[in-house]
This record gives C-alpha cells, sequence and structure tokens, in this order.
C-alpha cells in the first residue's frame, strides 16, 4: 500500500523518538564516559613500560573498541533519522510528493538498522562481548549421532563466518565410519560468546538415515556447549594434582605434523570429570596452552551457572530449560521443520538453517531472555 509523505514522516518521527528513548534506557550516556575514562587510561605511558602489564593493555583496547563501536552506531543512527526527517519537512514544504519513495526507503534502512542495535543492546552480560570456544559431541547412537554432531559442526562454521567472526578449529576427532567424536571451534568476535550462548544444549534431528539400506526414520541427539573465553585477570584456579593429561598422535585435518609426533593433549579436570582436548596446534606446548584455557573457560561457566541455579532455588524461580536439556528439533521427514523448544519459534527452511541461519532463533532466544 503506497502511503503518503505525510505518513512517511510521521513515522519517521516516531522511529526517532523511540531509538532516543532506547538511547537513554540503555544508559549510553554513561558507555561515552566510561569511553572516555578508558581513552584517558591507555594515555598512560607507564601501561607500555611495564611488560607485566601487556594483558591489561590488551584488555582495555578491546574494551575500548568494543564501546566506539556500540556508541558510534547509535550516533549514526540517531543522526541518519535528524537528517531524513529534515529532508521529509523540507520535502513536505515543497510539496514534493515524488520523494516519498526515496524517504521511505530511508526509514526502512533505518528500521533494520535499529532492530539490529536493539538486539545487539540485549547482550550485556558480564561475558557476552568475549570471544566463544563451542564444542560439539554426538550422543548415543554411533554413526547417525557423529553425522549429525559433524552437520552442526559446518552450520555453526557457515554462521560464525556469515557474522564476521574468525573461526578456528582447535580440536577434531573423526567418526569410525562417518561424521565426528568430538570437535571444538575457537571463534572470535565482538560479542561471539553473547550469540552463541543462545545455543548451548542438546539438538535432535529426526530423519531417514543416509547409513539405513531399509530407509527407517532415526533420530539422533548431539550436544553443543558454548564457554566464554576468559580474560587472564580472571582467577580461575586449577591445581596440577587435580589434572590428568594425555598425549597422542593428532588425526584428522591438523597440519603438517598430524599422524608424525605425539602432538595432541586431552586434559582432565579430575574433580568436574571436564575433559578437553586440542591436536590442531603445530606443538604439544601450544596444544597444553589451548587445553588450559579452556578449561577454563569450561570451568567458569560451570560456576557460573552454579551460580545463577542457587540464585533461583532462592527466589523460588524455575527456568524452562537447565543445561543438557533439548532446545531445538530439526525435522528432516515425514516434514521440514525447525522449532526451539525454548522459544517456540519454529521455520520450515531447514536447509537455510544447515547452511548457518541461527539468528532468528538467536534473536528469539535473547528477546525471551529480556523479557523473562
Amino acid at each position: 500500500m503506497a502511503h503518503s509523505l505525510k505518513e512517511v514522516k510521521g513515522e519517521l518521527a516516531a522511529l526517532k523518538d523511540r531509538i532516543q528513548a532506547r538511547y537513554t534506557e540503555l544508559h549510553l550516556e554513561e558507555v561515552e564516559s566510561e569511553l572516555s575514562d578508558l581513552r584517558q587510561k591507555m594515555e598512560d605511558p607507564r601501561l607500555f613500560a611495564d611488560d607485566s602489564k601487556v594483558n591489561q593493555v590488551r584488555d582495555l583496547q578491546t574494551r575500548i573498541s568494543f564501546l566506539d563501536k556500540k556508541i558510534s552506531a547509535w550516533k549514526a543512527l540517531t543522526a541518519e533519522m535528524a537528517d531524513a526527517l529534515e529532508y521529509a519537512e523540507i520535502a513536505e514544504m515543497e510539496n514534493a510528493e515524488n520523494l516519498t519513495g526515496e524517504i521511505e526507503k530511508r526509514l526502512n534502512a533505518a528500521r533494520v538498522e535499529f532492530d539490529k542495535l536493539d538486539l545487539e543492546s540485549l547482550l550485556n552480560g558480564p561475558d557476552d562481548m568475549n570471544n566463544a570456544f563451542v564444542n560439539i559431541h554426538p550422543g548415543a547412537g554411533g554413526t547417525e549421532s557423529q553425522d549429525w554432531a559433524d552437520m552442526l559442526l559446518r552450520a555453526y562454521t557457515r554462521y560464525a563466518e556469515k557474522q564476521g567472526f574468525e573461526v578456528e578449529m582447535v580440536d577434531y576427532q573423526e567418526g569410525e565410519e562417518a561424521g565426528i567424536k568430538n570437535a571444538t571451534l575457537y571463534i572470535r568476535g565482538p560479542n561471539a560468546f553473547g550469540y552463541l550462548k543462545a545455543e548451548n544444549g542438546i539438538h535432535r534431528l529426526v530423519r531417514i538415515s543416509p547409513f539405513d539400506s531399509n530407509k527407517r526414520r532415526h533420530t539422533s541427539f548431539a550436544a553443543v556447549h558454548v564457554s566464554p573465553e576468559i580474560s587472564d585477570e580472571v582467577e580461575v584456579e586449577v591445581l596440577e594434582k587435580d589434572l590428568r593429561v594425555d598425549v597422542y598422535r593428532a588425526s584428522g585435518a591438523g597440519g603438517q605434523h598430524v599422524n608424525k609426533t605425539e602432538s595432541a593433549v586431552r586434559m582432565t579436570h579430575l574433580p568436574t570429570g571436564i575433559v578437553v582436548s586440542s591436536q590442531t596446534q603445530r606443538s604439544q606446548i601450544q596444544n597444553r596452552l589451548t587445553c588450559m584455557k579452556m578449561l577454563k573457560a569450561q570451568l567458569y561457566a560451570k560456576a557460573r551457572a552454579e551460580k545463577e541455579a542457587e540464585i533461583e532455588s532462592r527466589s523460588g524461580e524455575r527456568k524452562d530449560i537447565s543445561w543438557g536439556n533439548q532446545i531445538r528439533s530439526y525435522v528432516f521427514h515425514p516434514y521440514s521443520m525447525v522449532k526451539d523448544a525454548r522459544t517456540g519459534h519454529e521455520t520450515s527452511q531447514v536447509q537455510n538453517v544447515m547452511d548457518g541461519d541461527f539468528g532468528p532463533f538467536i534473536d528469539a532466544y535473547l528477546r525471551q531472555l529480556k523479557k523473562n
């Protein structure tokens, strides 16, 4: 339906008010103040003269970059709205109805940008801006589940690449016949953990098995575990006596040292039973460092989850979804459907999801968190 210039101008004014209200709700004036303070800290020459503060400098730079990007995006949108509204007012004064289409395009583009920034504003947890480790492993079911885990590995790699994140495979263990026994991705980028935390849990697949000569329908499960990379300044104590470290020859994709030296490392934290492994780095020392980083990330995530569970039990609240429960079903047969058990969001575009289109599911999850 065609809109008049007056209607479009009214919608522009309404959107401008919404943007300003959201700017205030998010306390972005305080963020601007924090950014200014951090920039002042970075000007202190003592920071760069002390080698022991290299991690502090890195964390400061990361935080400044994150806040600068956040503020700049909101300011650019605010400026665009003011400019578009002024343009619409001039067009209305001159009775230039022929400019309505052009102004409406700017309105629609601003709406898309506002929705994007509004979604990002939901990522305000203490670890949301961090990089993420994504571990994927199959459930019971042998080849079927191992193949399903491999399909998810490909889908999350695609998602991360589409988001502009850097993706590094730190562990990859092939299945006997097909798929994977275990894989871990290290995903680097702004808010990587904030987005991917929505994928924590059990993922269920229903399909006609390509491994069944009788073409029967099978149900498979795979677990996705997402943990934030933590700063070196966050203290996570790991005692040497609590660790069992095994070394072995790497297998699968991993560079020139694969199957030649015992460079791969598997680290087991005995008190919790958490197991991490790394085999794609060039040396055993590098793989050990990667394992320790992943172990600390998982211990940190576990401690936070336990703390949140304790708060909920004291307040009498219960979450519908707890750690490890099935969160989403992917049905390939007898119909096409992906449905999230937590939010109810669903789509029939199964192939798009398997090509990395998790955005709508993550959006629905984050908005539900805000609502709750």
